[in-house]
């Protein structure tokens, strides 16, 4: 399969012409993974919309399906598919577009799969309407742009919820990680400048979202010349309009003094830090090739819990590492259990091709696995709850959803916790102050409002 580089642009007499060949063509969209790729996935439902597409549900019959995958595991991949035979069903004459990181990894096998017209790697998935033709007239299947050297950045953020928006700041990554294949999917690390970073934000803003997750694969290295992370934390404090700001997720090594105490310090940006730590063995960390041992993020995590008020830390954990032994998992455990964490997101290891650690020896049964991952899940309960409860009684200020579910509204607390209350269409999207009162059979706290201004 020849795989190509298409690198046009569109003229003014090229985008009219879209917007008029496509103009009652619809496009249904499914993104998998992380809040990066439903970032990338609304800026190209965007592109689309602007050259005459309408969107609609992807469990609707449409015109073209843009699929945008994961790779992060095996069971990623095998959901890949499953939409893809999804979206054929739904709507067999459609044209199916997938992009993403499996299709960087694994064009050819995407391209085998019945129904693909055409696969998009890392630097074309941002060239859709120019490479699409006549939705009536069938092609052969084409892969474009996988080439993953000198990648140029391309700036993204949804408008897929009302009331949050993942902005994007950064791409890439220049980790080594042994078990991970995300350099390979998205090259390396690339950062958006910081004017165009607040331009993004404010047409968020125009749109009436209040808060903004800035998100990338490894945000700690942002940097635009001589401004770091800490800088672009100051500038994005003054839009206005945007009333909350999240990290999405930065590594521990990263987090420097500045960072935290311009958090601290910050009018907007959430107590709230998703800090990945992935095993408490420094043994497992050093297979892993990760960039600190345990005892750095101990101390990240109590410098961070020391200096803010009543912040909520969330911890990424791998289990089934090859040569996690019984010994080496319980430390994990331990680990854990002695660190002011909330809650945890837990991953069974899953072998990826092209990585250092599948030729790992010492590998860890899949049943063992399992069971540590469901050791670490109730572990992660058990942790929510407790940070849940420290924070009954006590006055927050909540976000609300847009949703009316079951007669109830949900939000979250600054610190991320989730709250409802009884349906009101004037909370939607709102900032109220609210008492926290009990847990619910659900785990989620009944609230109150404390004043009825709404």
């Amino acid at each position: 399969m020849k795989i190509k580089l298409v690198t046009k642009t569109l003229n003014t007499l090229s985008f009219l012409y879209f917007c008029h060949m496509f103009k009652n063509k619809t496009a249904a969209f499914y993104t998998l993974g992380c809040k990066l790729n439903f970032a990338e996935t609304s800026t190209i439902c965007r592109q689309l919309i602007e050259i005459g597409f309408s969107k609609t549900d992807f469990n609707n019959s449409a015109d073209l399906y843009v699929i945008n995958t994961c790779s992060v595991t095996e069971n990623a991949n095998r959901e890949c598919r499953r939409i893809i035979r999804k979206a054929k069903k739904n709507s067999p004459n459609a044209l199916i577009i997938v992009t993403g990181c499996f299709a960087q990894l694994k064009p050819e096998e995407i391209y085998a799969i019945e129904g693909v017209d055409m696969v998009l790697g890392a630097s074309e998935k941002f060239n859709l309407p120019n490479l699409l033709s006549n939705l009536n007239k069938k092609r052969e299947t084409e892969i474009y742009g996988c080439k993953i050297d000198n990648l140029k950045y391309f700036n993204s953020y949804s408008l897929n919820d009302r009331t949050r928006s993942f902005l994007k700041i950064q791409d890439g990554c220049n980790y080594p990680c042994t078990y991970c294949t995300i350099p390979l999917a998205r090259g390396q690390s690339r950062c958006d400048s910081i004017t165009n970073i607040i331009k993004s934000a404010k047409e968020i803003a125009n749109q009436g979202v209040k808060e903004i997750v800035i998100t990338g694969v490894n945000i700690g290295e942002f940097k635009d010349n001589e401004q770091k992370l800490e800088d672009l934390i100051k500038e994005l404090d003054k839009i206005k309009g945007v009333e909350r700001y999240r990290i999405s997720s930065i590594e521990p090594n990263l987090i420097t003094n500045a960072i935290i105490e311009t958090v601290k310090n910050s009018k907007k940006f959430m107590p709230h830090f998703h800090i990945p730590l992935q095993s408490g063995s420094n043994k497992i960390l050093a297979k892993m090739k990760r960039r600190y041992q345990k005892e750095l993020y101990e101390k990240k995590i109590n410098e961070i819990k020391t200096n803010i008020d009543n912040v909520c830390i969330g911890a990424d954990v791998i289990v089934g590492f090859p040569g996690e032994t019984e010994e080496e998992f319980n430390k994990t455990v331990a680990f854990i259990k002695n660190l002011p964490i909330s809650y945890l997101h837990v991953f069974p290891y899953s072998e990826r091709e092209n990585t250092e650690a599948i030729k790992f020896e010492q590998k860890i049964n899949h049943n063992i696995k399992n069971d540590r991952s469901k050791k670490l899940r109730i572990l992660s309960n058990k942790l929510q709850r407790k940070f849940y409860e420290k924070n009954l009684n006590l006055n927050h200020t909540a976000l609300f959803e847009n949703e009316n579910k079951e007669g109830m509204i949900y939000g979250f607390t600054e610190n991320y916790v989730k709250i409802k209350l009884p349906f009101k269409k004037n909370l939607c999207n709102k900032k109220q102050k609210v008492k926290l009162l009990e847990i619910d059979y659900d785990g989620i706290i009944k609230a109150k409002l404390v004043t009825k201004n709404y």
